[in-house]
């Protein structure tokens, strides 16, 4: 017979910032909790983007209830005012975290499937009192079955990148100049990376802080390196709030990415190709490669590309179970409308919790990350709210469930991608926060304009950072 359901553990999907501050908060309610991460080591994919320093300070990194598991141990928070790198935040606290929770925690574990035991989606009988079965797959190839009272899928959607096409589809020839393709942010001080890139002609693509990091991070290359430039190319025309929230921004650090972007953009080592929705790439003399878009423009030739249009969840192996996802986002439908670029203008989310994460099938949550879907900006401490509600509503504690105990700071900026994508808000030039000009090629640098308001002031009267 299989054991009771109260009896068994809540199985959580994945390592990271999410996934471990879930398994403290359920341990500090006393209650059994399994770890799956199918990398080797807690925060496996925080860990590929290592070389990357985030624009949150570390006391906005650090979950509470992970603190008060690590304080016994000796375990020491770094300086509350400075920021990490992810390598950082992966050996000085999730490594730690995960030491602490022990064998909670299973490495090389990639769970492949999870339904109900002995229901698939269609059967209506006796659902909710079967226990979840979660498939899993070690690293060395083995199959098993765990049974779990709850889940909580915290893995994230760094394993999913968006792909260059403006349609959510690959763009023609996209698969075939994979090796000239990159769906990160290059780590410059590797040398083997470094030359990659240098005295080449690289396409970035994307608009948010991703792709700020990396305009900035190839404009310092091409201060020592001759031949070194960049092509920054956006679905939108260039706005007041194109560079992000700059001084606005309650998060300086966020802010100061868009800055830096900016200042890359002014010196000459970037242009911005604006309006451009790519379509195709083709191979060009020299093996070069030529970006084509669905209004038939045709690039000057690059040599590398550096994809950064965000990241999708991957629900496969949850297909099983009813989840009640947003037609756009795929994010949980209560939690969508308070995300949704196309809705949104100015300010920044909401705190939620079980509630807004809840789906049809009880006892499964999507948190962290995955929990936004396709949309952009989410903050750790998000995630550590969203936890600390699903642990306590699991934990049958609705009161401290429903209660809101975090402030999340605004970005300085107004709109969303949805928005400024729009063709009908690109031609808004009165009663908006933030105007978008007509698309257009442009070309920005030394002496010639920038975006409407200054890096250092945002404009008088609205709510759009500069």
């Amino acid at each position: 017979m299989n054991a009771p359901t109260a009896v068994l553990p809540t199985v959580v999907i994945g390592a990271g910032p999410a996934g471990l501050a879930a398994a403290a908060h359920l341990a500090g309610r006393g209650m059994e909790t399994l770890v799956l991460e199918a990398g080797p080591a807690a925060g496996s994919a925080v860990r590929e983007w290592g070389h990357v320093r985030l624009f949150s300070t570390w006391s906005e990194l650090v979950d509470p209830a992970a603190e008060k598991l690590l304080s016994p141990t000796g375990w020491t928070a770094p300086d509350g005012g400075t920021y990490p790198s992810g390598a950082d935040w992966a050996e000085k606290y999730l490594q730690p975290l995960a030491d602490v929770l022990g064998d909670k925690v299973r490495y090389g574990t990639t769970v492949t499937g999870v339904s109900r035991l002995g229901r698939d989606r269609i059967v209506d009988a006796d659902r909710e009192q079967q226990p979840f079965t979660v498939r899993v797959e070690t690293a060395d190839g083995t199959e098993e079955r765990i049974l779990a009272r709850a889940v909580i899928d915290a893995s994230g959607t760094w394993s999913t990148p968006s792909p260059i096409g403006a349609d959510g589809l690959p763009a023609l020839g996209e698969h075939a100049a994979s090796t000239r393709i990159s769906y990160r942010i290059p780590d410059l001080k590797d040398p083997a990376v470094r030359a990659r890139y240098t005295g080449k002609r690289t396409a970035v693509i994307g608009s948010g802080a991703s792709a700020f990091t990396a305009l900035a991070a190839l404009a310092d290359v091409a201060k020592d390196e001759p031949g070194t430039h960049s092509v920054w190319i956006l679905r939108r025309g260039i706005s007041g709030s194109t560079f992000g929230g700059g001084t606005a921004d309650q998060l300086p650090a966020r802010g100061a990415l868009g800055l830096a972007a900016k200042a890359a953009v002014d010196a000459g080592h970037a242009d911005a190709v604006t309006g451009f929705r790519t379509e195709a790439i083709e191979r060009g003399d020299g093996d070069r490669l030529i970006l084509v878009g669905e209004d038939g423009r045709r690039l000057d030739p690059v040599d590398e590309i550096i994809v950064l249009t965000g990241l999708r969840p991957d629900l496969s192996f949850l297909s099983e179970l009813r989840l009640g996802l947003d037609e756009r986002l795929q994010a949980p439908t209560e939690l969508a409308p308070l995300i949704d670029p196309n809705q949104h203008s100015c300010g920044t989310v909401y705190p939620h919790g079980h509630r807004e994460l809840s789906h049809p099938e009880t006892g499964v949550y999507l948190v962290g990350m995955k929990s936004y879907g396709r949309a952009p900006t989410f903050l750790a401490m998000t995630g550590y709210e969203q936890v600390r509600s699903v642990a306590a509503a699991l934990a049958g504690d609705l009161e401290a469930a429903d209660r809101v105990e975090l402030t999340l700071p605004e970005t300085g900026v107004c709109g969303g991608a949805g928005l400024f994508d729009d063709p009908a808000a690109a031609r808004t030039d009165a009663g908006g926060c933030c105007a978008t000009p007509e698309p257009a090629l442009v070309q920005l640098g030394v002496g010639t304009p920038g975006p409407t308001a200054s890096a250092d002031e945002a404009p008088a009267g609205g709510c759009c950072g500069s």
